[in-house]
Parts: structure tokens; C-alpha cells; sequence
């Protein structure tokens, strides 16, 4: 379960970095007067958004080893790299979200103005008075034309009877007749219009607000604090994007990776559980001398002798034909006692540290002896060169040397561990007494 949720951490924490990077990548390019420009300031602002996710592993670790230089530098360079990637997470949320509150505002205020133009049609065409279908109109009139009233009126501009002038008041109502038609129909073309396009625009969501999710939070706001406004919501909202994604991305691999304990390792065994552990696998190791009875066999001459062997329970198992010389109880307890070594418990311990080996083979307990820190570290450094292998750096070796149990103290302004001594400066010690002493006895 805990390799599942790291490994979902990881994916999550990817994301985030990835659209940090991606967003860092089109900051950075905008800043470039050419092509080429852009693409080296966007290369360089990935690669710092990518560089401030690794910085709290480094930043840790630093701490850890009480390498304290370490530590400040990679605090300097995370403020540095997230807050360049903070101001172009805060443009690029920014710069979409007033786009687009702005394209919403502008369909909200189109919808409304669909909504008040066809209103006014409507009312427009309930204006219009009572009148037949265009067409119908439009063919009394034309029947009129054909009456012999039409030729003597001169098309009802010289009326002298009152027969022409009977027609022609007949004439000029199906002209107003015909106008209210004509109009009607313009307004009715103008209504459908209006409709289809309110219909086009009726699957938009929220046209009646702008920015409707800033809307509600500053109603919800207000309800504490009166003097909160729609803008001071619509900017907490573009930081907290942008805070959302720079956390993330700085910090969730190493809060993802903390499934693994990438920093934990075995506490290193000191000398003394160290001798106390190998007394104990020797003992099981080593065989115990057992006396066991065994009775032998009558002798020729016929007397009735009792008397027992013993038999070391650690003799080696004898090839197979001295085996079968041996007598069935000594065969007996040979079978036992291989048995009791095979099933003997093997009791592993951890592999030592280069720290460990070299207290091992180049430090020596000496009572009323101590060694500076110095000198114990070049000593190590130079175990290490012989053994063909990497250092550790000071603070590391003093603090895994600090862990096997040695006393340390400052004395004179220099520190020193107490109880202990070099081999080395011992063998020194030596060839310098032995060469005293052959002085003296010339």
C-alpha cells in the first residue's frame, strides 16, 4: 500500500510540475525579441522550474549532514527559482482569467441585448393594426386594377364621379392594408431573427454573470466582511492558482518520496555489539566437548569389563569407510551431534560501514591515550586510499564515528577522542622503543 501511494504521489506531483514547467516554458519564450531568443529564455525557465522541485532533496540532505554552507545555498536558490516561477504562474493565471471573464462578459452582454432587440420587435409587431396576408392583399389590389374605375380615374389621380371616387377610397384602404402586411412581415423576418439566435446562445452557461464562480464566493464573503468587492475575490483566486501550482510542483516530490524513506538507513552497530555479537556466533559455532559413555566390546579374554570412552562431540565426521569401522554408538552419536550443527540458528548481522572496518583494523583501545579529530581523519582518509575507496566527507565521519560510542572532548580548542589510539603511531611507538633499546645495549 505504501508503494501505491507513493507512486500516485509521484504521478500527481508530475502533473503539477510538468504544467509549472510547461507554463515557465511560454513565460520565458515571451521574453525573447526573435525566435531563437525565446526558446533559450523559455528553455532556461523550464529547467529552474524543474530545479526548484529537486532543491528541498538537496536542502534536506544538507541538513542532515550538518553541511550548513549547502543548506543556505540551496535555500537561496529555491527562493530565486520560485519566485521567478511565481510571477509567471501569477501572468499566465492571470492573463486567462480576465480573458476569459472578458469573453464571458462580452456573450453575457450580447444575450442581453438579443433579449431587449427582440422585446422591442415584439412590441413593434403589436403595433402593427389588424390586416389579411400579404398575398391576399396584394391580389384585391390587382383585381382593382382591372376595373374600367381604375382607367377613369387615371389611376385614382383625377376622380370626378362619385363611382371612381367610391373606388378609389376602396383602392387606398387595400394600400394601408398592403403597408401593414409588408410590415408585419419585415417584423415577423426580424423576430425569427432575434429567436434563432438567442437559441444558438441558450447552451451557454452563466451568461447572466461575467466571472459567476468570483460572484458567488464574494456573496459568501460579504456575509464577514461587507467591504469585500468582485475584484478583490477575482485576484485571491488567480494567487491561489498560482500558489496551487508552485507548491505542488516545489514540494510534492519530496512530500511523494517520503513513501520511501530515501533518508533512512540501519544504525551502524558499535564495537562492542559488534565482539558481543561474534562471541555469540562463535559459541554457537564452536562445537562442546561432551564426554559420552559408550561401551565397548567384550575383550577375547572373556572378562567382564564396563569400562566407558569418550568421545569428543567435535571430531570430524570420518570418511565414509571409517565410518563404517567405527562401532553403531559412536556412528549413533557422530549422527547426533551433525544433526545439533546443521540445525544451529546462523545469526546475520548487518554489513559494516567503511567507518566501522576502519575502527576495526586501525584503531586500537588504550586507556589514557586520545587522538585529535585531525589526525583521525587523515588517518581514515588514508585507509581509504589503500582499501581503494571514496572518503566520506568530515562531517559525515565524525558524526558515524561519534555513533560506535567514543568519548569526545575539546581540549586546548581542539577535539579529541578520548580512550583510543592509532595503530599506526602504536607500531611507530614500537620501532622507536626497540631501536632505543638496541642503542642503549651497544
Amino acid at each position: 500500500m505504501r508503494h501505491v501511494l507513493g507512486v500516485l504521489g509521484v504521478l500527481a506531483a508530475g502533473v503539477l510540475l510538468a504544467v509549472s514547467a510547461a507554463m515557465n516554458w511560454r513565460f520565458g519564450f515571451s521574453l525573447g525579441r526573435t525566435e531563437f531568443d525565446g526558446q533559450i529564455y523559455g528553455a532556461a525557465s523550464a529547467a529552474a522550474d524543474c530545479l526548484k522541485a529537486l532543491v528541498p532533496f538537496y536542502f534536506f540532505a544538507a541538513i542532515r549532514n550538518k553541511i550548513w554552507s549547502q543548506a543556505a545555498a540551496s535555500a537561496l536558490v529555491w527562493v530565486v527559482v520560485t519566485g521567478y516561477a511565481m510571477t509567471s504562474a501569477l501572468g499566465h493565471a492571470a492573463l486567462n482569467r480576465f480573458d476569459s471573464t472578458g469573453h464571458r462578459a462580452q456573450e453575457a452582454q450580447t444575450y442581453k441585448d438579443l433579449r431587449t432587440d427582440l422585446k422591442r420587435a415584439e412590441e413593434e409587431a403589436g403595433w402593427i393594426p389588424q390586416h389579411r396576408p400579404y398575398q391576399a392583399v396584394q391580389s384585391d389590389i390587382d383585381g382593382l386594377k382591372m376595373q374600367k374605375a381604375w382607367k377613369w380615374s387615371n389611376s385614382c389621380t383625377d376622380v370626378n364621379t362619385k363611382t371612381e371616387r367610391t373606388f378609389c377610397n376602396k383602392y387606398t384602404g387595400l394600400n394601408a392594408e398592403l403597408a401593414s402586411a409588408s410590415a408585419a412581415k419585415v417584423a415577423d423576418a426580424r423576430i425569427a431573427q432575434l429567436r434563432s439566435q438567442l437559441d444558438a446562445t441558450a447552451g451557454t452557461p452563466a451568461l447572466s454573470e461575467a466571472d459567476p464562480q468570483a460572484k458567488v464566493l464574494t456573496e459568501l464573503v460579504a456575509a464577514f466582511f461587507p467591504s469585500v468587492k468582485i475584484d478583490n475575490v477575482q485576484m485571491a483566486l488567480t494567487l491561489f492558482v498560482a500558489l496551487l501550482l508552485e507548491v505542488g510542483s516545489g514540494f510534492g516530490m519530496y512530500v511523494a518520496f517520503s513513501q520511501w524513506r530515501l533518508y533512512d538507513r540501519p544504525m551502524p552497530v558499535t564495537p562492542r555489539v559488534l565482539a558481543e555479537a561474534n562471541t555469540a556466533a562463535a559459541a554457537v559455532a564452536t562445537p562442546v566437548r561432551t564426554p559420552v559413555a559408550v561401551p565397548t566390546k567384550k575383550p577375547r579374554s572373556g572378562a567382564n569389563d564396563n569400562r566407558s570412552i569418550e568421545i569428543p562431540l567435535d571430531v570430524p565426521v570420518p570418511a565414509a569407510r571409517a565410518i563404517e569401522a567405527q562401532p553403531a554408538e559412536v556412528r549413533q552419536v557422530e549422527s547426533k551431534v551433525a544433526e545439533s550443527r546443521s540445525a544451529a540458528p546462523v545469526r546475520r548481522l548487518a554489513p559494516e560501514t567503511n567507518t566501522e572496518r576502519f575502527y576495526k583494523e586501525n584503531i586500537e583501545v588504550r586507556d589514557g591515550s586520545s587522538v585529535t579529530a585531525t589526525e583521525l581523519y587523515e588517518d581514515y582518509c588514508s585507509w581509504c586510499e589503500s582499501k581503494n575507496k571514496e572518503p566520506a566527507a568530515l562531517p559525515s565521519f565524525a558524526r558515524e564515528f561519534a555513533e560506535l560510542g567514543v568519548k569526545k572532548e575539546k581540549v586546548a580548542g581542539r577535539v579529541r577522542y578520548i580512550g583510543i589510539a592509532l595503530k599506526s603511531d602504536m607500531a611507530l611507538e614500537e620501532v622507536t622503543t626497540s631501536t632505543a633499546l638496541r642503542a642503549d645495549a651497544a
